[in-house]
């Protein structure tokens, strides 16, 4: 059963992306950044709806009161596919960092270029931070949300890889605070697998501050994460 609940999930998620992706792309020329955004977080939304109703996956979050009014770099662990589209509607406005790659994509691409993502090249890592700071500064200062993934690359549920000082170094920079994120994706959905397992996915948002020294601060989130991380699982 689970592998047929989690075919039936992919194809309402597949199909249901390339609908909403053209109609996006249809739509979204016509609209304003903010309008577009909250156009497009309604296919996340309903991605996660129909995550719950095929593969019985809840999402459940805790300390919503801590997301700051105005601008912020968010900080995520990174586990699997999850949240690289569920913070769309759970956070606005947010700009994401993404592959450029992603943005060649007919139809999907087409429509997240709309959204102003940071497309970086992950082949070209020097550049890749100073355009993430550089890029990062623009979106905060159009008071979007700018989301990073520290480990910078996918990570197995219940593990915590090394953050990287660039999204911090990005909120020292900018005099905003960092809104630490920690969640357990991976438990339900793994990175690069086909099943999908019942359970709950816990987000936890933590406290935000204010960055005083970019490297301590990246450690300290790590901590936090890894203190957290094992009780989600």
């Amino acid at each position: 059963m689970i592998y047929t609940r989690s075919f039936i999930f992919y194809i309402g998620y597949i199909g249901s992306g390339v609908l909403a992706s053209l109609v996006a792309c249809l739509i979204g020329p016509f609209l304003n950044l903010e309008n577009r955004l909250k156009l497009f977080s309604l296919w996340p939304k309903f991605a996660n709806w129909f995550l719950h109703i095929t593969c019985d996956i809840k999402v459940n979050i805790i300390g919503k009161e801590n997301l700051p009014d105005e601008p912020c770099v968010i900080v995520s662990n990174h586990q699997g596919q999850w949240e690289t589209f569920s913070m769309q509607y759970l956070f606005h406005p947010l700009c994401t960092l993404l592959k450029r790659e992603l943005l060649y994509i007919p139809l999907w691409g087409w429509a997240m270029k709309m959204l102003k993502p940071i497309a970086i090249d992950r082949s070209k890592p020097k550049e890749a931070i100073t355009q993430t700071l550089a890029e990062g500064s623009n979106r905060l200062s159009l008071g979007m949300y700018v989301l990073l993934f520290p480990e910078g690359t996918r990570v197995e549920a219940g593990s915590v890889g090394k953050y990287a000082r660039s999204s911090f170094e990005l909120a020292k920079r900018n005099g905003v605070k960092v809104l630490p994120l920690c969640h357990n994706s991976g438990s339900c959905w793994p990175a690069h697998k086909f099943v999908k397992k019942p359970g709950t996915i816990t987000l936890k948002i933590g406290k935000p501050f204010f960055v005083d020294d970019s490297k301590e601060s990246a450690l300290k989130t790590e901590e936090w994460v890894t203190d957290h991380i094992k009780s989600l699982s």
